[in-house]
Formats: structure tokens, C-alpha cells, sequence
């Protein structure tokens, strides 16, 4: 199902190479390496499939992501790969999956405030996407913290192996965070890695309820709009720094059980 990539090969280092030994550039390629082991570990990705990135700290065009041929569980913050626009890697062994590459790249590139973007084929967002309608009913508490974040990609045209479907992906966004890509998975975009964790990780959660709610059969019942509204304010308001913590939370877990991850 992954394709790879064939673009030329990136051009030979010169004086006009960006530095991209920093701390910060480090902290991002350790922060990403976790959320794949995690998404790994709780079931959210799919053989080699799918794919996260972030924009290099300090290089709006510039972004890391992982390498074709690896699972999540393997992969290391070394192992990320740093890319351009254009297909060249700058940094690191391999080439980014194809369609990796033209997703991620013109999200990056027409989407400026997508500093991180989390694609996966995670199975309750998923079977969700494939149903008639609106795939998520704001039913549920954690539902609710998506509440007029989401837009529906409806017009699945197979795989993105060229840029014209990755900027009909990032149109198809447009200024939500949350894109249900129809008979597909879903994509998260967010200002930053942590955030876009927890946004991927909440999402599947609200996916899991309203599928086992619906699994009853019976009526579910969408929270009245103007208490959706008032709930998701409140939990908007602290996000950024619970999500922070939830990352966190994940680092250390990974450090008891699976430390290679940020080598």
C-alpha cells in the first residue's frame, strides 16, 4: 500500500545550509519520535502507512517526518527525516513515503499555521469516516472539544501521489483543525507537536464512545448547541498547556519502557 518517493537526489552541502544540529530542532524530532512510538503502542497507526510531520523550529520551509519502510514502533528521533518542498531531504537516510511527501508538504506549504500535521488510518476515526453523514456526533464530553473544529473531505480520490491532491487535501481543510478524509483516515493539524497529539489522541477516543454508543443501537443524542459551544470554550481554553503535560506524561512513559526512541 506505501509507495516511495523518486525525486532527484538533494543538492550537495554548501554555505548556504541551514543549521539543523539546535536544541530546538533536537526537542522536535525527540517530541515526534514519542508520538509515534505511542500512536504505535495504543494502535493508531497502520503497518507503514501513515505518517506525522512538524516544521523545523526557525525554517518555515523546511519539515520532519518519518521515513518510508519503518513502523512507528521503530522508529527514533534520528531516524526522522528533514525535507523540503521540493522532495529533497536535508537531513537524514531514506525518503519520505510518497504520499507523505505530497500531503505533508502542501499542507505545510498552503496551511502556515499547520506547524504539525498527524495523518492516520486510526480504526474508529476511520470505520467513522465511512458511514453516511457527518462522521462525529458531539454526544460525548471528548467529542465536544472538537466542536466546530472539524470539516469532512468528501471527494476521496485514491492515493495523493501528486501535489494537485495535496492541495486539494489542504483546501478540503480550509480553517478547521480536524479533516475526516472520506473512505480514508483522518488528518490533524495543529500549531504544535504536543497539541497535535493530543488532538489525535482525544479524537480517536470520541470515535471509540460514539461507535460503541451507536453499536447499541438506540438513538444517540447530540449535546444541545449552545452547551457544545460553552464546553468547548472551556476546554480550549486550556489546551495548549494540558497538551503539553499529556506529551509530557507520554515522554515518560517511554523512558521507563522504550528510552531508544529519542536516540
Amino acid at each position: 500500500m506505501a509507495h516511495s518517493l523518486n525525486t532527484a537526489p538533494s543538492p550537495a552541502g554548501g554555505p548556504n545550509q541551514p543549521k539543523l544540529d539546535t536544541d530546538d530542532i533536537w526537542r522536535a524530532r525527540v517530541d515526534l519520535a514519542a508520538c509515534f512510538r505511542m500512536a504505535a503502542r495504543l494502535g493508531m497507526e497502520e503497518g507503514i502507512c501513515n505518517h506525522f510531520s512538524a516544521v523545523v523550529p526557525g525554517y518555515d520551509d523546511l519539515f520532519i517526518v518519518n521515513p518510508y519502510g519503518y513502523a512507528f514502533a521503530e522508529l527514533t528521533a534520528s531516524m526522522l527525516l528533514i525535507c523540503d518542498f521540493h522532495g529533497n531531504v536535508v537531513s537524514g537516510s531514506g525518503q519520505p513515503e510518497a504520499t507523505a511527501f505530497y500531503i505533508h508538504a502542501r499542507i505545510h506549504k498552503n496551511i502556515p499555521r499547520a506547524k504539525a500535521a498527524f495523518h492516520t488510518h486510526m480504526p474508529y476515526a476511520t470505520a467513522l469516516s465511512m458511514t453516511e453523514g457527518d462522521p462525529l456526533i458531539f454526544a460525548g464530553q471528548t467529542a465536544l472539544k472538537f466542536y466546530g473544529r472539524t470539516a469532512v473531505d468528501r471527494d476521496y480520490n485514491g492515493l495523493a501521489l501528486d501535489a494537485r491532491e495535496g492541495d486539494r487535501i489542504a483546501a478540503a481543510i480550509g480553517e478547521a483543525d480536524i479533516v475526516f478524509m472520506k473512505h480514508h483516515g483522518v488528518m490533524v493539524c495543529a500549531p504544535n507537536i504536543a497539541e497535535a497529539w493530543d488532538d489525535l489522541y482525544y479524537l480517536e477516543r470520541a470515535c471509540e464512545v460514539q461507535t460503541l454508543a451507536l453499536s447499541t443501537g438506540r438513538e444517540v443524542l447530540a449535546v444541545a448547541p449552545e452547551i457544545a459551544e460553552a464546553a468547548y470554550r472551556q476546554m480550549r481554553e486550556g489546551d495548549p498547556e494540558s497538551a503539553r503535560l499529556h506529551l509530557e506524561s507520554v515522554k515518560r512513559a517511554l523512558d521507563r519502557s522504550e528510552p531508544e526512541y529519542k536516540r
